[in-house]
């Protein structure tokens, strides 16, 4: 079996801090590439593996401006499907514009639907339902107008996680600056518990920074301290009381509740999207409807047994069932 990999590149893969799409498609190729799989990786010339790496453009075009994103994607993509028959499959993690190129190859095409950045895109897949395979990351993240093979959730490599029985003295944000995420309700949260709140990630929306978060930093509770490294993001999630997650979208995933629940830390989310396929109710954290009700409970989170976090990613969402989860894909596709 040889699978081509076909990476977004926005970012590096692995990224240096931020890019889960990115950090999706490298744990998967390089899980595969330990079980003798040959992959050929395409991603950045700058990126990481042990797979074989096919790489056009230099670096990640949201690390090097210079760089237009609609050039460096039409190139990086067709290099994929002008060569599709020396591959079995091709895994395309890059949304829905490769799709525009899959007819280019005999190849079988998988997809795996990283999310609706909105229902605009569903033409293109809708387009295409009949002669790719769609792989979603959620159940919640299906579309009923589409044809899937397997949901398939996120999986997370555990070294890089480190349990913490002790429970920590603040609240974390961890994730996009943007209306999306709630940034402005976790701060909401913080203000009206009066538990300091620390806050990580990019900035995705500059105007809502400077109107939303920008404001509160003033005051000794709120700290906003950009984008971290994997080491940093290990200590945050590990150290912190509680991860909040007030999404005001329908969440896809949620790689930062996994990665918090790895650290033992318990996650208080707005119940949208995936957050009840992800989140063990009342035991790795809680599902809330509204600002008032996750201030509420809060005083319920020392209840929670940070080994039970643990242990519920162990069990639903180690890398290692990602990798076995798509191998089964790629033979079910094969074996057709």
């Amino acid at each position: 079996m040889h699978i081509a990999m076909l990476s977004p590149i926005a970012w590096r893969t692995p990224p240096h801090h931020y890019g889960p799409w990115e950090s999706v498609v490298s744990l998967l190729t390089e899980g595969l590439v330990e079980r003798g799989i040959e992959v050929t990786l395409f991603a950045t010339k700058d990126s990481e593996t042990k797979a074989r790496l096919v790489g056009v453009c230099p670096q990640g075009y949201e690390e090097d401006k210079e760089l237009i994103p609609k050039v460096w994607e039409c190139l990086h993509i067709s290099e994929v499907f002008e060569r599709g028959d020396e591959f079995d499959i091709i895994h395309n993690n890059f949304d829905y514009l490769p799709l525009t190129y899959s007819k280019m190859t005999k190849t079988p095409v998988l997809t795996t639907i990283h999310g609706f950045s909105s229902p605009k895109i569903l033409p293109v897949y809708k387009k295409y339902n009949k002669n790719c395979y769609y792989a979603s990351i959620s159940e919640a993240d299906r579309s009923h107008e589409l044809e899937y093979i397997a949901t398939v959730h996120h999986g997370i490599d555990l070294n890089q996680f480190t349990f913490r029985e002790k429970i920590g003295k603040y609240l974390l944000f961890f994730g996009r600056i943007h209306n999306d995420k709630g940034a402005r309700e976790a701060i909401e949260i913080s203000l009206k518990s009066g538990m300091r709140l620390i806050m990580a990630g990019i900035i995705q929306d500059e105007k809502y920074y400077e109107q939303e978060i920008k404001p509160h930093l003033t005051s000794n509770k709120i700290d906003y301290i950009g984008s971290v490294s994997p080491e940093q993001r290990n200590k945050l999630l590990g150290g912190a009381y509680a991860l909040l997650h007030p999404i005001n979208f329908n969440e896809p995933f949620g790689l930062s509740v996994v990665e918090a629940m790895a650290c033992g830390t318990p996650v208080i989310a707005f119940n949208r999207g995936s957050m009840a396929e992800v989140i063990h109710n009342t035991k790795t954290g809680f599902l809330v409807k509204s600002i008032e009700e996750a201030v509420n409970v809060l005083d319920y989170i020392k209840d929670i047994n940070r080994l039970h976090c643990r242990k519920w990613v162990e069990e639903k969402f180690s890398v290692d069932r990602m990798v076995e989860d798509y191998i089964n894909v790629y033979e079910k596709i094969l074996s057709k």
